[in-house]
Order: structure tokens, then C-alpha cells, then sequence
């Protein structure tokens, strides 16, 4: 089957600029044109498209993705460095997705500071008595909200939080 620019362009959900933006920048090599110049995509080029996206999706830049389209397009004998350059993105999104974890789980931290402080119409309760120095045990007592309230998952990343972790 064939399709258009257009059908392309809404069977992925991006734009007919993207599409036209990645043809552009060489990583739709595999895209041929009919008679008149316009792109015609095959259920493959369609395929391709979705990693091309799922790639761009998780950061990875385009001369990363065009090496990887060009390592596709010469067959089996790049089987390995294909599969060497997903696993090194994985583990980079990998890293990040921690990082972000991390990052929610330390703003969660924080809003529980700022409601206990708000429901006590005070921020000094969070304070070592007569400084404006937040209590060194601080951490302690949220895990410890967060075990008596049952968020045991909450708990195990908050424990992975760099400040926390390294007291």
C-alpha cells in the first residue's frame, strides 16, 4: 500500500512540516517519489517513521538517527552496531528517567514542607529552635510520614534522592 504526505503525516500524529523537516535533513532516504516528485510511503517507510520518532522522542539527535536509518539501509551486517546504539540511548533515557524520578520525589519533599508549614501557619515548625536553619533530621521525619501513610514506593525513591542519600 501507498500512502500521501498527508495520510503520513496523521496516521503518526506529527506534522506534513516534520515529515518534510526529516526528509530535508537526509533521514528519510528510503522515501521514494512518484513521477510527478511527490513522496509515496510504503507500510515500511511508515515503520522506519515510528523509530525515527520513537528516537527523536527520547532525545536522541539527528545525526544519531541518520546513522541509524543509514546502518538499517545496509542490511544484517550492521545488525550490532544498530543494536549497540539503542542500547546506549536506552540506558541514557534510562538515566534520565531516574534523574526526573529523583527530581519529582525531592519536589514532592517539598511540598509536603511547605503543606505542614501552611497548616501550621508557620514555616518556623520546620526550623531548629531560635534559627531560621531547617532541622537536621528533616528527611527523617517525611520518610517516616511516608511510611505511616503507607507510600512505601514514595519511599524508596525519596531514599534514592542525592541530598538525602548522601547525609
Amino acid at each position: 500500500m501507498s500512502y500521501s504526505i498527508g495520510q503520513v503525516s496523521k496516521k503518526l500524529g506529527i506534522t506534513v512540516d516534520t515529515i518534510r523537516y526529516y526528509d530535508k535533513s537526509g533521514i528519510l532516504p528510503f522515501v521514494k517519489k512518484n513521477e510527478i516528485g511527490r513522496r509515496e510511503f510504503t507500510d515500511n517507510d511508515v515503520h522506519l517513521m515510528r523509530t525515527i520518532i520513537c528516537l527523536k522522542n527520547a532525545g536522541v539527535s539527528v545525526a544519531d538517527i541518520s546513522k541509524f536509518i543509514d546502518y538499517r539501509l545496509q542490511g544484517d551486517s550492521t545488525l550490532n552496531e544498530r543494536y549497540q546504539l539503542l542500547e546506549e540511548h536506552r540506558k541514557d533515557l534510562q538515566q534520565q528517567i531516574t534523574d526526573l524520578q529523583d527530581t519529582m520525589s525531592y519536589l514532592k519533599f517539598k511540598e509536603w514542607y511547605y503543606q505542614t508549614a501552611v497548616e501550621a501557619g508557620t514555616e518556623e515548625i520546620h526550623f531548629v529552635p531560635n534559627t531560621n536553619e531547617v532541622i537536621p533530621d528533616l528527611a527523617d521525619e517525611y520518610s517516616n510520614h511516608l511510611k505511616e501513610t503507607g507510600q512505601v514506593d514514595e519511599f524508596q525513591r525519596f531514599s534514592n534522592v542525592k541530598d538525602y542519600r548522601n547525609r
